[in-house]
């Protein structure tokens, strides 16, 4: 699978992806701001990419199946621009000027193939409202080329007939969970099985990423810590591959992002397919 330059325009709608290293060295935004939780995934096979942000480098070599963050951001505006490894910060992949970042939100920005397989940028909104003891969180987004499937645990269907890019969620006993995803209605796997360990007090994201067509099918987790009823700690998160292939990217610089969906602003993207 090749990386194909998003069409103008298309997919990313309001989205404002931010990487960062040295947010002081960045925004002139007062101490005082309000900050996000912000993480990214990068679901797109087979193809690493640099991240610039303010004309910077920040985030090298940035590889397929990897989370980076989540970091505390502060509200602000930042240019971003992604090339493959070693290009010319002219030869975008994808631009994004004056992303703004609010403040207070807990949010993934996935890098994904859209259902008829175009690049694409998409926000979600993480759920960190608080699990009741003995529970965890289970949350499955749909972010490959790929049609409608359905998410299985044991065997037996949990999530039916999710599309791309939505998203399906449920609090559960915690525990060991053998989950696959078949295509929907059928007993047909598309992707797994894999062992997932929900543990108590954690909210487990699976995203189904890459292509059918390409047969590039693949699960990239991510996990927010700290959801216990009781006070555990501030809500954080790590992730990699379901079958451990890739650790967690914690690389002293982070990359972070946000749709204004609300807002309805469309940010513009270099290329076409």
């Amino acid at each position: 699978m090749r990386f194909l330059p998003l069409r103008r325009g298309t997919a990313v709608g309001a989205a404002a992806l931010v990487t960062f290293c040295g947010l002081g060295a960045l925004t002139a935004t007062p101490a005082f701001a309000a900050t996000s939780q912000v993480s990214v995934v990068h679901g797109i096979p087979g193809q690493n990419v640099d991240v610039y942000v303010n004309g910077e480098k920040t985030l090298p070599d940035f590889a397929p199946g990897k989370v980076a963050g989540p970091l505390s951001l502060a509200e602000g505006s930042y240019d971003l621009v992604l090339t493959k490894p070693g290009d010319d910060i002219g030869q975008a992949l994808l631009k994004v000027d004056d992303a703004e970042i609010p403040g207070g939100a807990n949010i993934s920005l996935v890098a994904h193939l859209s259902a008829d397989g175009t690049p694409t940028l998409t926000p979600f909104p993480n759920d960190v409202s608080k699990v009741d003891a003995g529970q965890a969180r289970i949350i499955v987004r749909h972010t490959a080329a790929a049609p409608a499937v359905d998410v299985r645990a044991a065997g037996e269907p949990v999530f039916e007939n999710l599309t791309n890019p939505k998203e399906a969620k449920a609090d559960l006993p915690a525990g060991d969970v053998e989950a696959d995803v078949v295509l929907a209605g059928t007993d047909t796997v598309a992707v797994g099985p894999a062992d997932l360990n929900l543990k108590e007090g954690t909210a487990t994201i699976v995203y189904a990423v890459g292509s059918a067509e390409d047969k590039s099918l693949d699960l990239v987790t991510q996990s927010i810590t700290g959801l216990h009823s009781a006070p555990g700690g501030v809500p954080s998160g790590s992730g990699g591959r379901a079958d451990g292939g890739l650790s967690p990217a914690w690389y002293g610089i982070a990359a972070a992002g946000l749709l204004m969906l609300a807002l309805g602003a469309r940010r513009s993207v270099l290329g076409s397919r």
